[in-house]
């Protein structure tokens, strides 16, 4: 195999800010191709600060072991994650980008898309949401304005979180999901998911701090709302813990090392009853392909990278008030440009 990189940085349409006053206006990225003789095959891995992982972190460890990336031979991308797990134990973003890559040039030399090579059917395939990110009342209600959608997932951890989606209902009658990114206390968490069930609210990601299982472990038993595990569910070990503390998982391909162990997460959560949701950390069409193929596989989705930058780097996905088709033949099913 031949391995190629770039660096990008990629301008968000907006400054995107979550819980704790964490506001970005790029998302800085790694792109990595993998090519057999015709084909070639891409993956990405953004760069989140949060996870102590930069693109320039990346780039080192991908010089490092450039030989040993490129030497493996691609017969099965399973044995590769695995080989790349333990080549690179402590960069799990680079491996998921390269088992990305590795999948996207599997699929291309056997001439199907994913899903197709994981033997799921395109059917019962979710909506994705659209993401709003903290800011002023009349901000939100102005991005929300601007991009009609069926579902949006809503940033909320501050003490105006209640009469945020106060306004926002008032001017929608769409799905409301909130993502707290673990800005809530377990007091914070008992007073408002009542109220934001009252408004309509679907679903709650990530109440509480990563680590605080005993305050999940009560608020799951009182909550009218969904839980779902976001931050406290990371790698395949994590899926086990969170089951009976929270009542379904977000996957995000980046965090969790790859598409190869995000598979074994799907059903180890089926296994132990919970729903399955596939999030993204603000990948170009890139990551969201690769997002997209899981599509047969899960109950919820949030793949609106490409919605919320101003710059892409392929083609190949498209949206269609909320519903995603893959337009390509094989891999990925993307064509990367730029």
């Amino acid at each position: 195999m031949i391995l190629q990189y770039w660096q990008k940085e990629l301008p968000f349409k907006y400054p995107f800010t979550i819980s704790n006053g964490r506001t970005k206006t790029h998302q800085p990225s790694l792109v990595v191709a993998l090519s057999i003789g015709n084909f070639i095959g891409f993956g990405e891995a953004p760069a989140i600060g949060y996870y102590n992982i930069t693109v320039e972190q990346m780039v080192a460890d991908l010089e490092s072991k450039k030989q040993m990336v490129e030497k493996f031979a691609l017969t099965d991308p399973e044995r590769y994650w695995h080989y790349l797990h333990h080549l690179l134990p402590e960069n799990p973003f680079l491996v998921c980008a390269l088992d990305m890559a590795a999948w996207d040039l599997f699929g291309q030399m056997k001439g199907k898309k994913l899903y197709q090579l994981w033997n799921t059917a395109w059917e019962n395939t979710p909506v994705t949401d659209y993401t709003i990110g903290i800011d002023s009342i009349d901000t939100m209600l102005s991005k929300m304005k601007e991009q009609p959608w069926p579902i949006y997932k809503v940033k909320l951890g501050t003490d105006q979180d209640i009469p945020i989606i106060k306004a926002l209902r008032s001017a929608t009658d769409a799905v409301l999901r909130i993502d707290a990114n673990a800005g809530w206390t377990l007091e914070e968490a008992q007073e408002k998911i009542p109220q934001l069930a009252e408004l309509g609210v679907e679903m709650i990601e990530q109440p509480l701090a990563k680590d605080n299982w005993e305050g999940m472990k009560q608020l799951f038993q009182e909550s009218p709302l969904p839980l779902f595990a976001d931050e406290s569910c990371v790698f395949e070990q994590d899926v086990l813990r969170c089951a009976n503390h929270f009542h379904g998982i977000n996957i995000k391909l980046t965090k969790c090392s790859g598409l190869t162990p995000a598979r074994r997460m799907i059903q180890k959560g089926r296994e132990l009853g919970m729903k399955i949701m596939m999030g993204s950390m603000n990948e170009s069409s890139i990551g969201a392909a690769a997002v997209a193929n899981f599509l047969p596989q899960l109950d919820y989705v949030d793949m609106d990278g490409p919605l919320l930058l101003s710059q892409d780097m392929a083609t190949g996905i498209r949206f269609e008030n909320g519903a995603v088709t893959i337009e390509g033949s094989a891999g990925l099913g993307i064509r990367v440009q730029f």
